[in-house]
C-alpha cells in the first residue's frame, strides 16, 4: 500500500528542524544547511511577506479545488508555497509540467492567492 503524500511548507520544515535541534541537541550538516534555507524561504527576505503554515494548507486545499489543478496537487502545493504574485510566476510553475494555460485559470489562481494572504 502506497503512502500518502504529504505537502509541508518552509515554516512547517523549520519548525520541525528546530524541534528536531532541541530534542537532540545538534542537527547534521544537512540539516543545518536545510534549516538555513527554511529560516529564509518562510521569512519576508524571500518575497516581501512570511509564510505560515496555516496560510500555506488553506491556499493549498483552495488551489487544489480548481479544475486545473485537481489532477495536480503537487503544482497547488507549489504554487501555495511560492504565493505568486504575477502571471508569469503561475505560467512558469505550470509549464513544468507542459500545463496549457489560459488568462482565466492565471486570474484565478492570482485571485486565490490575494485573498487567502490579504492582498485583495
Amino acid at each position: 500500500m502506497a503512502e500518502e503524500e504529504r505537502f509541508v511548507d518552509f515554516a512547517t520544515v523549520r519548525n520541525m528542524l528546530l524541534e528536531a535541534q532541541e530534542r537532540r541537541n545538534a542537527l547534521t550538516y544537512e540539516q543545518k544547511a536545510a534549516l538555513q534555507h527554511a529560516e529564509w524561504a518562510a521569512s519576508e527576505a524571500r518575497n516581501g511577506y512570511a509564510t505560515l503554515p496555516e496560510v500555506f494548507q488553506s491556499l493549498r486545499a483552495a488551489l487544489a479545488e480548481t479544475e486545473l489543478l485537481a489532477p495536480h496537487p503537487g503544482l497547488a502545493a507549489k504554487l501555495a508555497e511560492l504565493m505568486p504574485m504575477y502571471p508569469d510566476d503561475v505560467k512558469a510553475v505550470l509549464a513544468s509540467r507542459r500545463i496549457t494555460v489560459d488568462d482565466n485559470d492565471i486570474s484565478t489562481i492570482l485571485e486565490i492567492v490575494r485573498q487567502q494572504i490579504g492582498f485583495e
